[in-house]
């Protein structure tokens, strides 16, 4: 289809939000010990999270806590890690961190969890990481790139799971500075460590040819504003460090001004299938009709796990059983598929934690440098770091809204370091054989 005019006011009509509200830390009530073994009886282990089902960050991460689910049920049908099935929490905080606060404490008080799992949002998840180590619970794969879950003297209990923020700055940054030399350059992030991590990463290679810088809140989804600001400072390449809601909302608002820039997006907005099914949904509530694939095509993107569209991965193909057994009627997007991978890294940390499990035993597990699986980049955990995925690749969607990789996975670190071309062999699911099969 064409895109068609759009509706005056469709972006303030996109989303119905509920308000992202400050909340202060929460207070623990003492260290438990570390070798506490809540959560866990000789037939169970139960941990939970938090996830926004609702609010500004629903569009796209609902399905996170989807996709995990279905690889837990796998492990359960498979009979359990070490004998014991996963009973898997889920909350609805609405990425809004007051209620963050308020669910991660039922979790932890009420349900007794184990561990926390996977916790969604930099806004969110940083008024509860205090708490959680406080209290001594595992804070296992965080979904955030915010460099503050990779600090194992302040937060022990705290690993990350995705690339952070720094690095995928770093990386974007040089292919920008590459491929981009002399043009202007326009920043577009949300107003938290999302976009101060990132800037950090970027300004070391393309700070010169950066002319404007915008931010974003969650609880406003108007960005015209910002995007005519970009287009009057002659921003030829806008970098857009937003979760997907914005990403598209981002997309919109520049067709709508007349305004065409290469859009560089990260990892955490960036899902083709995610984006193409929010373009529509946002201007059909403004009452226009768009062609996804016309205004995707061209966008370049970072990753660190394997496109699902690249059947011939053996990870994408190991996952897409599990998807075609438990949740079928789920479209396979990449935001699902993150889930699946998240879901799946924890069940090799529990069975790395032994027969035994206590919340000492799986932090030692995730620091063990051990885990491996579909990341197309290693992990960077080990005694010292808590970092997760330690570098990308960039890719570009075409105009059917596949992609193709234009920069092969690289790694760095999270400061001033090199990045270098990565060219590891990946461990393959028969090798890692998490569900005995």
């Amino acid at each position: 289809m064409r895109t068609s005019r759009y509706g005056a006011g469709f972006l303030a009509l996109a989303l119905t939000l509920t308000a992202c509200g400050g909340a202060g830390e929460s207070n623990g009530g003492g260290q438990q010990a570390a070798d506490s073994a809540v959560g866990v009886t000789k037939d169970t282990v139960t941990i939970g999270t938090h996830q926004p089902l609702t609010g500004p960050a629903a569009p796209g991460y609902s399905k996170i806590s989807v996709g995990a689910r279905a690889v837990f049920q796998a492990i359960n049908d498979g009979g359990g890690i070490n004998g014991r099935k996963i009973d898997y929490k889920v909350e609805d905080d609405g990425y809004n961190p007051t209620k963050t606060v308020e669910v991660v404490k039922k979790l932890v008080l009420q349900d007794k969890v184990f561990a926390i799992v996977g916790g969604l949002g930099t806004p969110t998840h940083s008024k509860v990481v205090d708490y959680l180590n406080t209290e001594g619970v595992p804070d296992l794969l965080v979904s955030s790139g915010a460099l503050a879950w990779d600090n194992p003297q302040k937060a022990p209990m705290t690993f990350g799971y995705q690339l952070d923020y720094a690095r995928e700055g770093k990386i974007q940054g040089k292919y920008i500075k590459d491929t981009f030399a002399g043009k202007k350059i326009g920043y577009f992030t949300q107003n938290d460590d999302i976009g101060r991590d990132t800037q950090a990463g970027l300004d070391q290679f393309i700070k010169d040819q950066t002319v404007a810088r915008q931010g974003y809140d969650s609880a406003n989804t108007d960005v015209t504003p910002q995007l005519s600001a970009l287009k009057a400072a002659g921003a030829e390449v806008v970098v857009c460090e937003c979760i997907p809601a914005f990403t598209a909302l981002s997309i919109l608002a520049a067709a709508k001004i007349g305004y065409k820039p290469q859009f560089v997006v990260s990892s955490i907005g960036a899902d083709p299938a995610t984006l193409s099914g929010l373009l529509q949904d946002f201007a059909k509530r403004g009452g226009a009709t768009v062609s996804s694939a016309q205004l995707l095509s061209g966008l370049i993107g970072t990753g660190y796990l394997p496109d699902v569209s690249q059947t011939s991965d053996p990870w994408v193909a190991y996952f897409k059983g599990i998807h075609d057994k438990y949740i079928p009627k789920e479209p396979l997007t990449n935001t699902l598929f993150y889930g699946m991978v998240l879901g799946y890294t924890f069940g090799q940390a529990l069975k790395a934690a032994g027969p035994d499990p206590t919340r000492q035993k799986i932090v030692e597990a995730m620091s063990s440098g051990q885990l491996k699986g579909p990341g197309l980049t290693p992990f960077g955990f080990s005694k010292d770091s808590h970092s997760g995925y330690t570098g990308g690749f960039v890719f570009k969607i075409n105009p059917d809204t596949t992609t193709t990789v234009i920069q092969p996975p690289s790694v760095t670190d999270r400061g001033t370091g090199a990045i270098t071309p990565y060219t590891g062999e990946r461990a393959t699911p028969e090798q890692v054989n998490l569900l005995g099969k």
